[in-house]
């Protein structure tokens, strides 16, 4: 009975549920960084208009926006449900985090694959990781225009269920 209630507790944290929807997106995106580095983008490098990109710079971009798209469904359903804004908006104001958390990942990533020589998926975590905290503030307060005194038990419904 105790655990139970230790559960529906930790369910109940906000902060939970945030790591728990980044964690879910972040597993898109590290499983799909993976497939496309190394099964789906042969090459080293792309050519794409008058632009080369590495083999892991088109890896991130892809996998971040299916990362993306998978925590931004989950965080909207499961733990910033008491925003008022409408769903464009907090999608619109998401991804613009994101791409600035994408630009940030993307040069972690290059320096930790060109001065430090770390495997490109092994860099890829540790540049997300080192991100992550300070998204939960970042979209609670811009993309989901919440305040932050209340992040640990916010009310779902009347019921307490």
């Amino acid at each position: 009975m105790a655990n139970k209630k230790q559960a529906h507790k930790l369910l109940n944290n906000q902060v939970f549920r945030f790591v728990l929807s980044a964690g879910a997106g972040f597993l898109v995106d590290i499983s799909a960084f993976y497939l496309f580095y190394h099964n789906l983008l042969a090459r080293r490098t792309y050519l794409i208009g008058s632009y080369t990109f590495r083999n892991s710079t088109l890896s991130l971009a892809i996998s971040f926006l299916l990362g993306v798209i998978v925590n931004f469904a989950i965080t909207r359903a499961l733990v910033f449900t008491e925003s008022k804004s409408s769903a464009y908006k907090q999608f619109f104001r998401f991804v613009a985090v994101a791409c600035v958390g994408f630009f940030a990942n993307l040069a972690l990533i290059k320096i930790l694959i060109q001065a430090f020589g770390i495997y490109p998926p092994v860099a890829r975590i540790g540049a997300a990781l080192s991100l992550f905290f300070a998204s939960f503030f970042i979209h609670k307060v811009f993309s989901f225009s919440l305040s932050l005194r209340k992040h640990a038990t916010p009310k779902h419904n009347a019921t307490g269920n």
